[in-house]
């Protein structure tokens, strides 16, 4: 029996012992992890309006209506904090009957207390930063993954990383500068969890779409890998194929693996000027595949503040996460 189910509410081999569903019978049912149901109920007070047993869940039909609600707004990329607040402030679900004893009573319509308000204020960005680099700084490996985890889920994945996870990193990165490489461990150790934590976010195992795969890598010689991890996050939550190659592709492997895919685009990450190559970006634009009459090329865009001033007439070169998504999105759309 799993610990964190017994201590969360007794799913007890999600067997009803009476009205409603359990937590993992709900998780199934709408094809999500028994965590994120939870995280929702203690986060944005979405959980049942009823228990058996003490504390133990049961979910009525209305309860579930909710959270499909839920699941089919932050499909849409709406963070979740702003999908609660929009399922809390709505009307009852209609298709529940009046007057059963499983029916959720109204939920109020007022505004949903939440950290992250309208939006993430600058208040709460800074408590947040300020408690992620506490914990990394005390190489506190739990209490740093909850951080994250919190962030992401409160706030939606391009927010978090904009607004919370970026400038956290950017804070070590100049602690570790200004103080003779004293603190590289919590620079590596924050960086390594921050990895984990995109990846649990959205694992980018999408199925594959005709013509909509998107190939990610570094430039060779450029190893700094996060900003494309978090992109490819990004791109699966939305259900887009991701190749993610990761750090200083060589040349010849880039190649090989475009031409293997024939995607739809190809984004190259350059941190440095240094490592940014405007050949090679033109060299991959210019690939063809497939039949003759029916050629195909990638879009190509350069990302990264490596490529300042290094402009490829012709590449579009976003200047932030959500561009590079929407440009990417938009390329792949049907």
């Amino acid at each position: 029996m799993d610990v964190a189910d017994e201590r969360d509410g007794g799913d007890r081999g999600d067997v009803p012992t009476g009205g409603g569903l359990t937590t993992g019978e709900v998780a199934r049912r709408l094809g999500v992890a028994p965590t994120t149901v939870r995280t929702w109920d203690r986060r944005y007070g979405l959980g049942p309006d009823a228990h058996t047993g003490g504390r133990h869940r049961r979910w009525t039909a209305a309860d579930v209506a909710r959270l499909e609600r839920m699941c089919a707004l932050t499909a849409t990329g709406i963070p979740p904090a702003e999908a609660a607040r929009t399922v809390l402030g709505e009307a009852p679900p209609e298709s529940v009957p009046a007057g059963r004893a499983d029916a959720a009573p109204p939920r109020p319509t007022g505004r949903v207390r939440s950290r992250a308000g309208s939006g993430l204020r600058l208040g709460d960005v800074r408590q947040e930063c300020k408690g992620i680099a506490r914990a990394a700084l005390r190489l506190d490996a739990a209490l740093l993954e909850e951080l994250l985890q919190a962030a992401i889920d409160e706030h939606g994945l391009i927010a978090a990383w904009t607004e919370v996870i970026m400038p956290t990193l950017q804070a070590v990165g100049r602690k570790w500068e200004s103080s003779g490489e004293k603190y590289v461990e919590v620079e590596h150790f924050l960086s390594w969890h921050v990895s984990g934590a995109l990846r649990r976010a959205a694992p980018i195992a999408v199925p594959d779409r005709p013509g909509a795969v998107t190939v990610l890598a570094c430039v060779p010689g450029e190893n700094h890998t996060l900003p494309l991890e978090v992109l490819a996050a990004a791109l699966a939550e939305r259900g887009v194929p991701v190749r993610m190659f990761g750090g200083a592709l060589p040349v010849e492997s880039l190649v090989t693996a475009v031409r293997r895919t024939g995607p739809a685009a190809v984004a190259l990450w350059a941190q440095s000027r240094a490592t940014a190559s405007r050949p090679l970006a033109q060299h991959v634009a210019t690939m063809e595949w497939g039949v003759r009459g029916a050629r195909r090329r990638p879009a190509v865009l350069t990302i990264g503040p490596g490529w300042t001033g290094r402009t490829v007439t012709g590449l579009p070169r976003p200047t932030g996460l959500a561009e590079a998504v929407a440009l990417l999105e938009s390329v792949v759309s049907p």
